[in-house]
């Protein structure tokens, strides 16, 4: 996990840093001169709080500062100062790895001098890692992720409401993530008006920033998109920008955000359980096949019992023999697999990666047109689901097999008693990214030679078919083939459609994967 946008130098003006007072430079002291200010990570504009990493001049050691700014005649500035201090004073007593430990607080004669400009101190630990806001930068977090960085900040959360604190955690510039992969309260210090239910509201808009990549409470920081808001004045669900997101987490995102309203959630202890189921939807994904219902089980002979084994000598002797000779096999299996390795590396024969094939759309020309676009860095798909256009879909819930990188896994369309288009058009896999993206090349293993398939771009994940646009086609061989577009035009929606089966009216791709022209 790289650091883009962590620490802003002096002069630099970064997107969501205010500019703050004429002496909160780095370089500047603070504090009655035990300060010094070495990086600004952000700012709440509500409150006029400045987030800085600084020195103790004293212990040597990086500390986290949250700086109160303002006018010591203000009476209402000062006021609310006071309660925010105080609210980190109670959170000296609370310890939690979601949490960084404050260290002390300081206020207007008490560890601030008269010309500091400052109505309020609160130092922390200075906690290495990376700025949430950094995290989401370029494309929303996968939802299992989100799940698993979230848990460890909502659980602090839960912790500190049971004895009445309010954490503060309604502010993106607040949190980071530790390079363990776990989001942290790094600058402690609630608004004066908080409530613990802004903490949980907080939690929501975290999660919803973590899926979507926009922050949907009002007064983020400059330079994060707003959340999108629906015709019913409400923020969009998470699902609605990406449908990929699944359904659980969208709506606990949008329950914690509703407040008051019917179904909203209130304490971090509803968002926690959400969590811990979500954070294994990948893995369960990955690890486990799901049985299709018109899949037939198959008896391999295993009888179970629950008899005690017995203690038998000339079963042990015979057991010896067994496993010595099956470790004799081993060596050879595995001398064998080394000669193939050996010779695999050695072949520098051309086209060993599968044949290439130009994939020009209709009425292209590969040969006096442009030329095609280099290929870049392979890309990820964010989701992937069954496209269809009549009857039911294809094995749906095996979409995922064709992008998880597991050549042992493969989505397959249903055997067809006839050809297309005679029941259907076509079959296809939808495969949605977190932004356009161009495209350079499609590379799809599979087996079923002779599938012929169209590479389409569609403006939506759901759209009709005369709306894709088709920018390629091929028929592809046994193995893998390697598609060279000859268009880059950025799409976010990619539909890799099959308009004619292999024999048996059935075809299978093990895997696709997408490269980003250039």
């Amino acid at each position: 996990m790289t650091t883009r946008r962590t620490e802003y130098p002096t002069g630099e003006k970064t997107a969501g840093i205010s500019a703050g007072p004429g002496f909160l430079v780095p370089g500047g002291v603070v504090g009655d001169g035990r300060y010094r200010l070495v990086a600004q990570f952000g700012v709440d504009e509500r409150m006029n709080a400045h987030f800085w990493r600084a020195q103790d001049g004293y212990l040597r050691r990086d500390v986290a500062l949250t700086l109160l700014a303002g006018d010591p005649g203000d009476a209402a500035a000062m006021a609310a100062a006071r309660r925010t201090l105080e609210r980190a004073a109670h959170a000296t007593s609370l310890t939690h790895p979601g949490k960084a430990r404050v260290l002390d607080v300081l206020s207007q004669g008490s560890g601030i001098g008269a010309g500091e400009g400052l109505i309020g101190i609160i130092v922390a630990d200075w906690v290495r890692g990376t700025d949430l806001i950094d995290l989401v930068a370029e494309y929303p977090v996968p939802s299992a992720i989100a799940a698993s960085l979230l848990e460890p900040l909502a659980s602090a959360a839960e912790l500190a409401h049971h004895t009445g604190l309010v954490l503060g955690l309604d502010h993106p510039q607040r949190i980071r993530v530790t390079p363990q992969g776990a989001l942290f309260l790094a600058f402690p210090g609630a608004q004066a008006e908080a409530s613990l239910h802004d903490d949980v509201r907080g939690l929501g808009a975290i999660l919803y920033l973590l899926l979507a990549g926009r922050w949907p409470l009002p007064g983020g920081p400059q330079g994060v998109p707003a959340a999108p808001i629906g015709p019913d004045g409400h923020v969009v669900a998470p699902r609605a920008l990406y449908s990929y997101i699944p359904q659980e987490l969208s709506e606990v995102a949008l329950r914690c955000l509703s407040g008051d309203a019917l179904g909203g959630i209130r304490t971090s202890a509803g968002l926690i359980r959400v969590l811990e189921r979500a954070k294994f939807i990948d893995d369960e994904t990955h690890q486990l096949q799901a049985v299709a219902d018109d899949e037939e089980y198959e008896d391999d002979g295993t009888v179970w019992t629950t008899r005690r084994p017995s203690n038998d000598r000339a079963t042990r002797r015979k057991l010896a023999v067994g496993v010595t000779a099956l470790a004799v096999a081993t060596v050879g299996v595995l001398a064998w697999l080394g000669m193939q390795v050996i010779s695999f590396f050695g072949d520098t024969e051309p086209g060993a990666g599968g044949p290439t094939i130009v994939a020009t759309a209709p009425g292209g020309n590969p040969q006096n047109g442009p030329p095609p676009p280099q290929p870049g860095e392979p890309i990820q798909a964010a989701g992937v689901r069954v496209y269809n256009v009549k009857g039911t879909p294809d094995n749906p819930r095996r979409a995922t097999f064709a992008v998880d990188g597991d050549p042992k896994t493969a989505w397959k369309t249903d055997a067809y008693a006839q050809p297309f288009p005679a029941l259907k058009p076509g079959v296809g896999i939808m495969a949605s990214f977190a932004e356009p993206v161009p495209f350079a090349e499609v590379i799809i293993d599979s087996p079923s030679d002779g599938t012929v398939i169209e590479i389409r771009t569609a403006p939506t994940e759901r759209p009709k078919l005369d709306e894709t646009k088709v920018i390629g086609r091929a028929t592809l061989q046994a193995g893998q083939t390697k598609l060279q577009l000859d268009s880059a035009e950025p799409t976010q929606h990619v539909l890799i459609w099959i308009t004619t089966l292999a024999d048996g009216n059935v075809s299978e791709l093990t895997e696709i994967r997408f490269v980003r022209a250039q």
